[in-house]
């Protein structure tokens, strides 16, 4: 049997049959089904995914008609950075020019900026330079200006903040005291979630991203929901919330929102306290399993954000970067890879952006 180059989820290039590849993406959509508790995908749309994975290309697209709307989180340090997470290709260049070069050269559909290091607590000191950017950016692009921050709980752990470890109490038998700081927490983020968003939209930003929400478990969750739910209804100012993981980790284990424990939430409910809350688009996430082919990745991702578009009237927009929604867990994730669960996510589970 002719064999096809594919990808694991680590990145690796590997070599299947056809037959192999569909028995991947197979058992990547039964885990969607049991694990991820969302109905199955339709055996046309297994077929399609086949397709996908075997199409002898490099790089794949959609159809002209199919193409949708890119936000971002990290969008001019893939220019001038070159390390981790960010990917870059280390031109060098600034915040500003880089965004230029987003927008005019790379076609991007949104301008982005970021506080380097990206937290609540650090950004509030830092303001000030930030605004800096933005202004410079709405005199020189066109397209609507994202600010991405994350609410990062543990920035405001000692020595960093004011607040003990809430993990190193739990860790110690301490579970109330441990709960109760996480409680004490929440208050802060919100009012770092506030003073920033005032900050930005007031010098020219057009949307807040929450990123990376959830991070430290459901305690951080209920303080992002809150977080959009002041700065929606007080400023105007639409928020993007993007996820961190797949479910949301009991941490505190209590907690919830309008009635809705937060501990244990999938993708699909997710949308809905975030649709709740007042958000304009919702960014969920399906870890990478490194151990399993792209395919297998991609076929799990593809029924969560199907079930995620069904659940919420909000824009559906995945994480699909290093080692989430079917990209291998790469610094420079493959475009072969990524192209191919990119087009699958559009077709096959029908999301609004990424």
């Amino acid at each position: 049997m002719s064999k096809i180059h594919t990808r694991m989820g680590d990145g690796r290039r590997v070599e299947m049959t056809r037959e192999e590849i569909k028995a991947e993406i197979e058992d990547g959509n039964n885990n969607a089904a049991t694990k991820g508790k969302v109905p199955s995908l339709t055996d046309d749309e297994l077929d399609h995914l086949v397709d996908i994975f075997t199409t002898p290309e490099r790089f794949v697209s959609v159809n002209p008609e199919d193409l949708v709307v890119m936000s971002t989180d990290v969008a001019p340090d893939t220019i001038f950075m070159n390390y981790s997470e960010y990917g870059g290709v280390g031109v060098p260049t600034d915040t500003v020019t880089a965004q230029m070069i987003a927008e005019r050269v790379c076609g991007s559909d949104c301008v982005q900026n970021a506080f380097r290091g990206g937290n609540l607590k650090g950004t509030s000191v830092s303001i000030m330079q930030v605004r800096q950017d933005i202004e410079a950016l709405a005199m020189n692009t066109i397209a609507p200006i994202i600010y991405t921050t994350m609410p990062n709980m543990g920035a405001y752990f000692k020595p960093d903040g004011p607040f003990d470890n809430c993990g190193d109490l739990m860790a110690a038998g301490k579970i109330k005291e441990g709960q109760e700081t996480y409680e004490a927490i929440v208050p802060s983020i919100v009012k770092d979630a506030m003073y920033i968003s005032e900050m930005v939209t007031s010098i020219g930003a057009d949307c807040i991203n929450l990123d990376t929400a959830a991070a430290a478990g459901d305690a951080e969750f209920q303080a992002v929901l809150e977080a959009t739910e002041k700065i929606t209804k007080e400023l105007g100012l639409p928020v993007l919330i993007n996820m961190s993981n797949h479910f949301v980790m009991g941490m505190h284990g209590e907690v919830e929102y309008n009635g809705k424990r937060l501990a244990g939430m999938m993708p699909h409910d997710q949308a809905k306290v975030v649709e709740e809350s007042g958000a304009s688009v919702y960014g969920p996430v399906v870890n990478t399993n490194t151990k399993k082919s792209v395919a297998w990745n991609v076929a799990k991702a593809a029924a969560v954000m199907k079930e995620c578009g069904k659940q919420s009237n909000l824009p559906i927009h995945p994480n699909l970067g290093m080692g989430v929604c079917g990209a291998p867990m790469a610094e420079i994730p493959p475009i072969d890879a990524v192209s191919r669960a990119a087009k699958a996510l559009v077709e096959v589970g029908r999301v609004d952006g990424f």
